[in-house]
């Protein structure tokens, strides 16, 4: 398989997830996460995936500072509803770092390492995505601004020849081409851009604002 190889400047995600350890599957239930992993998963590489996987990245960065974080124990809400958008592209992929599933989720062994019902539909967020540790309670909420990460003229030209059925085989190698830079872009030069992307401490109950906008984050469409 061959990936484009910024794929590989993109640094990895390191978890311990003590279920993989149970059953065996990983030394000291020690898992890595390349941005690869997540294109593999959703099938393609686009700012959305893109997004949710480096958003990801920096919130459980910014949750164990001084430890891998818990795959597993971190409960994720969003802002907008799976059915929404992309949103369920994002929660795709967020499930796979963190181990947060929905109702479909694992249900656990002997009472322990449930996944079932740590992601949820939580519309009352300040913004796109909260992340909680369960064992201390810990929580930053995310989002992230593509606006600040356009398409270029090129592929704005190219994506309204695709949309007429106009473009031929060179096209859609340059559409590529196009497509992945900004991709690129997005992952490498504005990866620490806290105009972009936006993970802050959340605060406490009942003083956020009621009022997400979801345009403003990984939920946009792109």
């Amino acid at each position: 398989m061959r990936l484009p190889a910024f794929f590989d400047e993109v640094p990895t995600l390191r978890v311990a997830d003590p279920l993989a350890k149970l059953f065996g599957c990983a030394a000291d239930g020690v898992l890595e996460y390349s941005y690869r992993d997540a294109v593999r998963l959703a099938g393609h590489s686009c700012p959305t995936v893109a997004s949710a996987y480096w958003l990801t990245w920096l919130a459980l960065r910014n949750l164990y500072p001084d430890s891998l974080p818990q795959r597993g124990g971190i409960r994720v809400e969003f802002a907008v509803d799976a059915r929404t958008g992309s949103t369920g592209v994002v929660a795709t992929v967020v499930q796979m770092l963190t181990g947060a599933a929905g109702g479909s989720g694992f249900k656990g062994i002997a009472g322990r390492h449930g996944r079932a019902g740590l992601q949820r539909y939580s519309p009352g967020l300040p913004l796109y995505m909260r992340f909680t540790r369960l064992d201390t309670g810990a929580a930053v909420d995310a989002a992230v601004d593509l606006s600040m990460a356009p398409a270029s003229d090129a592929l704005e030209i190219l994506l309204a020849r695709l949309s007429k059925g106009l473009l031929d085989e060179q096209g859609e190698i340059d559409m590529g081409r196009e497509w992945q830079e900004r991709v690129r872009h997005l992952l490498l030069d504005l990866a620490h851009d806290p105009g972009v992307f936006v993970v802050r401490r959340a605060e406490r109950a009942g003083q956020h604002s009621t009022s997400p906008n979801p345009t403003s984050g990984a939920g946009r469409r792109v």
